[in-house]
């Protein structure tokens, strides 16, 4: 599971570099947890535009109360792609780019934990495949398509984000499900760069422990 992501760039140097349209937004980029506002790049009508929205679709959970609030379910599984996924991940107009520079897990004894980040070094800025849809809860939600890690990085957790190649980007914004589907695949753990920190991972309020951030 991806639960923390980064970006370390400007609205403007991200708009140019994904090719998009700058958004009406007061947004900035910068660490994003699930429920959290990101900004992703979809395609508008033959266009890319770079949007903010809200990190995780709304689910509510067969033993909640009509009145609970949804939970942000901000992981998508790919063997679920063409099951629960089905409705976003065939329309190539739901699906989207989620600009970042490295993304977080979780290490350590259980209570002290620590974040270990993971970037790109060949794409300093670069773009995990995700999917997006309107909700009536939240506005414009996205969530980020995962799939099983490299053996390196088993030691680190057992998921890891689709990270797409720079010249795959309009391919997963416009292709058939069936093409979009070969892109579901692992970054080389070669072209990744490990930093652990000594910064808690729980250095905000966490979820509550029910919260599904991966289906």
């Amino acid at each position: 599971m991806c639960n923390l992501v980064t970006l370390k760039a400007s609205v403007a140097e991200v708009a140019s570099a994904f090719g998009a349209r700058r958004p009406l937004t007061n947004a900035q980029p910068g660490e994003v947890y699930p429920g959290g506002q990101g900004f992703v790049v979809r395609d508008d009508a033959g266009t890319r535009a770079l949007q903010s929205m809200t990190w995780g679709f709304p689910v509510r959970l067969k033993h909640m109360k009509p009145t609970s609030k949804p939970k942000p379910v901000n992981n998508a599984r790919d063997d679920k792609l063409m099951t629960f996924w089905r409705t976003w991940f065939t329309n190539p107009a739901q699906r989207c780019l989620i600009p970042i520079t490295a993304f977080a897990e979780a290490e350590g004894e259980k209570g002290k934990m620590t974040r270990t980040w993971l970037s790109v070094t060949d794409q300093p800025l670069a773009a995990c495949a995700g999917l997006w849809r309107p909700t009536d809860e939240w506005g414009d939600c996205y969530t980020m398509v995962m799939v099983d890690a490299t053996e390196e990085l088993f030691d680190i957790h057992d998921r890891m984000p689709v990270i797409l190649q720079a010249a795959d980007h309009d391919a997963w914004l416009q292709a058939s499900a069936e093409e979009a589907m070969k892109l579901v695949t692992q970054y080389p753990a070669s072209r990744l760069e490990v930093e652990r920190t000594d910064v808690p991972w729980f250095s905000r309020k966490p979820q509550s422990a029910d919260t599904p951030t991966l289906l």
